[in-house]
């Protein structure tokens, strides 16, 4: 490592302003030393001059009083009182009121960086997605009300299962996915709320958390402390059929008529253990409102215990062709890792941290095995997010024994997977556009490479925030500016800074895909009801959306920088929340409109106090 040992062991501070005050301080010794010794030398040969000097000052004339009643005072020092008085005025209070009488011109913000624009606009495509009763300040003029009977034949849900997010182009709320965003976006809200703050989004974040949480809380019994379901999907279709549905027909989701089936599932640690992030961490981000963050952490609890329960533990989409089609999941040690951390944090519950150290977890989950699938976060695998969260509890409140070991192994962990998005290890592959391609060459690349870019960001502020310079890989010194460098060049490319000269953030620059694969932004709002196939035109004709959908985030190029701006190809041009979700992560970390750094400390604010747990007593002493 670079110099020091930077997280563990005591390391004696000196002061160097000290030392120079010490060095000063025996030059005066010596000084004063030589002096006495020399008038000691010469005392005996002063002459009737220097006596004079020694013995002082023949007496003076007597000096004259000013009496100001309550004391005496020297007329000299009373003209000097008063000329201190005078000239205290002109120096100090004179410029103090002339400040404060001439109108104020307030310093204007900094104009906002490319990252700030592309934020405010990300977030918008949040307001795009939200199903339910809309509120008037929504601010999508071709978005109304939808889904309002999503869930009305559940008897155990009071009023159905209304609210959430529409997935992507299509009209289905998946839980899964829209849970990992809602973790994404309250993450990113935590450590960068003063980035927030800065640029007007702070509220506007907040908003669409909530909206996304209060939705969650519907899906299960939220009021109970044991469950034995959680509602996970709501609309979707079964791949080949031609039923009316979310997938088949081609509608704006506020003419949806048709069937919405519900998919309710009895196990699933994968789902319950990312619901569990998201309603703790959002616990984290409204904790200025008590009784709501004391709520999120109810259900937290509630869903993670369903997760952890023994005879629930298979992954939540198997065997269902609802859910495995779309969003798949591979396994659920990630979010036990992923869950735990998040309740650790928003309860200072101990269990959690043990669960989140335990060496089963990245056993399980082959945390360990740096294999490509493993080292790239998305909405099924929590890992390389898990550790880096882990590994901030390290880096900054390095709690020790009995947690130690296995955070230092999550540290190292991070450090590697950091290493291998650098280009110079060649661990993935880069079209010639400077793309990395996480996900194999395959298609929606974007969503992949904007997650990565946020946590490396995320671990260079971690970093910077304890003074260390960089990390190694292997025998190469890695600095922080070249980790950024890659966060920035893969965040530009999505932004423009590739070969087709491209912006793959709609509404962003002024060359951006016109054809997004979106059913409420390609259907014109002209009070006309398209009915399922009635839809087919507007999904096939060549000509634009009518409705840009502001900050949408489309799946992106393939694996030779190609793009093809066509609606009939999701591949290209779908957006989804999770790939929105990263993007705002990513965009919050780099721009520097509103400053540098995290907020150190907010995440920290439930957990206790950490005394090191002391070794056992020595046996007792024998004579």
């Amino acid at each position: 490592m670079h110099g020091g040992n930077h997280w563990g062991g005591s390391l004696e501070i000196v002061d160097q302003n000290d030392n120079q005050k010490s060095r000063e301080l025996s030059e005066w010794d010596k000084a004063s030393l030589h002096s006495q010794q020399h008038l000691h030398h010469h005392h005996h040969h002063l002459d009737e001059t220097q006596q004079s000097w020694l013995l002082g000052p023949p007496e003076k004339k007597k000096k004259k009083y000013v009496d100001l009643g309550c004391i005496l005072l020297s007329r000299k020092a009373f003209k000097w009182t008063l000329l201190s008085i005078a000239i205290a005025f002109v120096v100090i209070a004179l410029p103090i009121i002339i400040v404060k009488t001439i109108p104020k011109h307030k310093a204007k913000p900094p104009p906002p960086d490319n990252y700030t624009v592309a934020l405010q606009k990300a977030l918008l495509f949040f307001n795009a997605q939200k199903s339910g009763k809309l509120p008037k300040s929504n601010g999508i003029s071709w978005r109304g009300n939808s889904g309002l009977n999503d869930g009305s034949n559940l008897s155990d849900v009071k009023g159905g299962l209304v609210g959430g997010y529409y997935d992507a182009g299509d009209n289905t709320k998946f839980h899964f996915p829209m849970s990992y965003a809602m973790t994404m976006l309250s993450w990113s809200l935590i450590e960068y709320s003063h980035k927030y703050e800065t640029i007007g989004e702070y509220d506007h974040v907040r908003d669409l958390i909530k909206w996304g949480t209060d939705y969650l809380l519907l899906t299960f019994n939220s009021t109970a402390t044991k469950i034995n379901q959680i509602h996970a999907q709501v609309g979707g279709s079964q791949n080949g059929t031609s039923e009316p549905d979310d997938h088949y027909c081609w509608t704006r989701p506020e003419d949806m008529d048709y069937r919405r089936p519900v998919q309710t599932i009895q196990a699933g640690p994968d789902l319950a253990g990312e619901m569990a992030a998201a309603l703790a961490a959002a616990s984290i981000v409204f904790r200025d409102n008590s009784a709501y963050s004391k709520k999120l952490i109810k259900g937290a609890k509630t869903v993670f215990d369903f997760a952890r329960d023994g005879g629930k533990r298979r992954t939540y989409s198997r065997g269902n062709p609802y859910i495995e089609p779309y969003y798949n999941s591979t396994g659920y040690y990630d979010e036990y890792m992923w869950g735990a951390a998040w309740l650790y944090y928003a309860t200072g519950n101990n269990s959690y941290i043990s669960l989140a150290t335990n060496s089963g977890l990245p056993k399980h989950s082959r945390a360990f095995f740096m294999t490509p699938d493993n080292i790239v976060l998305n909405w099924d695998n929590k890992l390389p997010a898990a550790m880096l969260l882990l590994t901030r509890f390290r880096i900054f409140l390095n709690p020790g024994y009995p947690y130690e070991d296995m955070l230092r192994m999550y540290h190292n962990t991070t450090t590697l997977t950091m290493c291998s998005y650098l280009q110079q290890f060649h661990v993935f592959n880069w079209t010639k556009g400077g793309m990395i391609e996480l996900n194999h060459g395959k298609a929606q690349p974007l969503q992949y490479m904007a997650n990565a870019a946020f946590l490396a960001s995320l671990f260079v502020d971690y970093l910077n925030a304890t003074d260390v310079p960089g990390f190694t890989c292997g025998p190469s010194f890695i600095s922080l500016d070249q980790l950024r460098n890659f966060s920035t060049s893969q965040v530009d490319y999505i932004l423009g800074k590739n070969p087709l000269k491209m912006s793959y953030v709609v509404g962003f620059g002024n060359k951006f895909p016109r054809h997004v694969h979106h059913r409420g932004a390609s259907i014109p709002k002209d009070n006309k009801k398209y009915s399922c196939t009635g839809g087919f035109k507007w999904r096939d004709t060549k000509n634009p959306n009518p409705h840009n959908i502001t900050g949408a985030m489309v799946g992106g190029p393939d694996k030779f920088d190609k793009f093809r701006d066509v609606r009939g190809n999701y591949s290209y041009t779908e957006p989804t929340l999770a790939g929105n979700a990263g993007l705002v992560a990513a965009l919050a970390s780099l721009t520097t409109t509103a400053g540098y750094g995290i907020d150190k400390n907010t995440m920290f604010t439930a957990v206790p106090p950490l005394y090191p747990q002391s070794p056992p007593p020595p046996a007792p002493w024998k004579p």
